[in-house]
């Protein structure tokens, strides 16, 4: 009983967390000489995620859908220092009582730089939010350097999900504060297979299947034993 309560437990707090976290799955690509690339990255000032700074706690702007922006505004991310062919996890999480749909998608940087669409974003962000001053609890990173080195553009998507009486907020819509992601931000595969933040859980519930399939055997055999074992008849006055 004591491994079913624990079991709906878990089972209750995965879909509580996630109402709150949104996620996209990528492979690192391949190595890109960052000073060939134009316009230079590090110009754009965008905060960025490694695995030297892996938790990017900030504030993300939203708007409510609209027809030219179906899914709110935008925000651009550097994801840098990637093993190519690896495949990573990206999360982001926000509280309840901001109730916002997010997107998130990953691009190369050629990818961006070639597409008109993307760049624009990225300049409209770069510009209109960034302004080269990022907060306190961003980390900037020079993009640049004269190595190459596996890079991806990380847009986020932000649009607000709720209704209000106050015209204010609902013609400006409050920032959301945001994890990206829940520790690490960049969340490699064990073997391709398993994000490495959950192996210490996949070895725990492991351990305690088997247990319990042992210890369910043995209150088996016992119950049985039990049951065979002949009544004693009862003595005659």
């Amino acid at each position: 009983m004591r491994v079913l309560a624990g079991l709906l437990c878990t089972v209750t707090l995965a879909c509580t967390v996630k109402a709150n976290v949104e996620k996209t799955v990528f492979r690192g690509p391949g190595d890109l000489l960052l000073p060939h690339v134009h316009p230079r990255l590090d110009a754009l000032r965008l905060g960025s995620l490694s695995h030297a700074h892996p938790v990017l706690p900030t504030q993300l702007p939203a708007h409510f859908p609209s027809r030219a922006a179906p899914r709110g505004l935008e925000s651009w991310y550097l994801l840098q220092r990637l093993e190519a062919a690896r495949r990573y996890e990206v999360r982001i999480c926000w509280p309840a009582t901001q109730p916002t749909d997010f997107w998130l998608d990953t691009f190369t940087v050629r990818d961006v730089f070639d597409t008109p669409g993307l760049v624009k974003s990225l300049t409209q962000y770069s510009e209109h939010h960034q302004q080269f001053h990022l907060s306190e609890s961003e980390h900037y990173e020079p993009a640049q350097s004269a190595t190459a080195q596996s890079v991806l553009l990380l847009r986020i998507q932000a649009a607000a999900s709720y209704y209000s009486t106050n015209r204010t907020l609902m013609e400006h819509p409050e920032p959301v504060d945001v994890d990206i992601t829940n520790a690490p931000v960049l969340d490699p595969f064990l073997l391709n297979i398993l994000p490495q933040s959950l192996a210490p859980f996949a070895a725990y519930f492991t351990v305690v299947a088997i247990g319990a399939w042992f210890l369910s055997g043995y209150i088996f055999h016992w119950i049985d034993s039990v049951a065979s074992e002949p009544l004693l008849k009862p003595h005659s006055d």
